[in-house]
């Protein structure tokens, strides 16, 4: 990304935080993985290595007061949002000091107080949650912006569909986007839709839209930035299409056999984290010494996380129905 719009742009601060959140998220990510293969974790593991800008760059955009429902590739959402390392580590474990308790795996969690939505496994169906969010906002009068997305398999179910069209007309204060990854589980893009862009459907609905390079911290950023204002001013919904690559298979089961080694080259080579370190590097903001000390401070992170979850009890039985279902102050909230 021009160096220029950057400084002039995104402070200092933002950009220094934003690469710890890339760092911590792969740490913990890598963390969690080699817990799958010792057969620690319960349940699968998703992750988003290759295409971690995109939710440290979206979350870093918003303000506290508004609300994200994120999905399995959103970890640095979650980290920003203030859900720990140990809280997700408690999670993947199946502990009782995770968001869920124990009741559910992996990131199949939310925290209403930190502005995070549950996720809910079928991908897309977090769009239509999200626009009931922003209705209840502009209802109210609040000044608060929700922020979902999909991958690029999820803009072809139906539910994506009503939410853009639904939150189009109404023009309410939401942001979508399109995790780009290019494969829908095994299926790359060009057998599950007839256009080379996902950002072509937002037309459809009257709803401008942007292609952003997903690997650049930077610009997923500055146009989430963009699309938040834009919806906190009236002006209704946007949707990003953050083009990336999904370096591991659909989850750490999967080989990913079916995507070519030449595709996955090529997009080595565009690592969100070597991105922000050039641009870091270019900006005299960090050198080789300042990565490594930030490197070391997240693992350390990672590991404290892990020695709490290890330390966390499992949830008793009696624990199964609490907070399965809304308290009579949450209804009233």
């Amino acid at each position: 990304m021009d160096i220029e719009m950057v400084s002039q742009h995104i402070k200092r601060a933002d950009l220094l935080q934003m690469y710890y959140y890339l760092l911590l998220t792969r740490s913990l990510e890598d963390r969690i993985t080699a817990l799958y293969r010792q057969g620690r974790i319960v349940g699968g593991c998703y992750t988003s290595h290759g295409m971690e800008a995109i939710a440290v760059g979206y979350a870093s955009a918003i303000e506290r007061d508004d609300v994200i429902a994120p999905f399995h590739r959103d970890m640095g959402a979650f980290l920003i949002r203030g859900i720990t390392p140990g809280e997700v580590l408690a999670q993947y474990l199946g502990k009782r000091t995770g968001p869920t308790k124990g009741k559910d795996g992996n990131v199949h969690m939310g925290d209403l107080k930190r502005g995070v939505l549950g996720f809910v496994s079928h991908l897309a169906d977090n769009l239509p949650v999200a626009t009931g969010a922003a209705l209840a906002f502009k209802i109210r009068g609040e000044s608060r912006v929700v922020v979902a997305g999909t991958g690029d398999g999820g803009t072809s179910r139906g539910d994506f569909h009503e939410a853009m069209n639904f939150a189009a007309v109404r023009k309410l204060p939401v942001v979508f986007f399109c995790n780009n990854n290019q494969y829908a589980y095994s299926t790359p893009q060009r057998l599950q839709m007839a256009i080379t862009d996902v950002v072509d459907r937002a037309m459809a609905y009257g709803m401008p839209g942007e292609i952003v390079d997903g690997n650049d911290v930077a610009a997923v950023y500055l146009a989430s930035k963009r699309a938040a204002a834009r919806a906190r001013a009236g002006e209704g919904p946007t949707f990003l299409e953050f083009k990336t690559m999904r370096m591991h298979g659909h989850s750490e089961h999967d080989a990913a056999k079916y995507v070519p080694h030449e595709l996955l080259e090529e997009w080595k080579a565009k690592d969100p984290i070597l991105k922000a370190e050039r641009l870091l590097t270019q900006l005299g903001y960090g050198d080789e010494g300042y990565f490594q000390e930030v490197a070391d401070r997240a693992k350390k992170e990672v590991e404290a996380g892990l020695e709490f979850a290890d330390h966390s009890p499992l949830p008793e039985g009696r624990e199964v129905l609490e907070g399965v279902f809304a308290s009579e102050e949450e209804v009233q909230s």
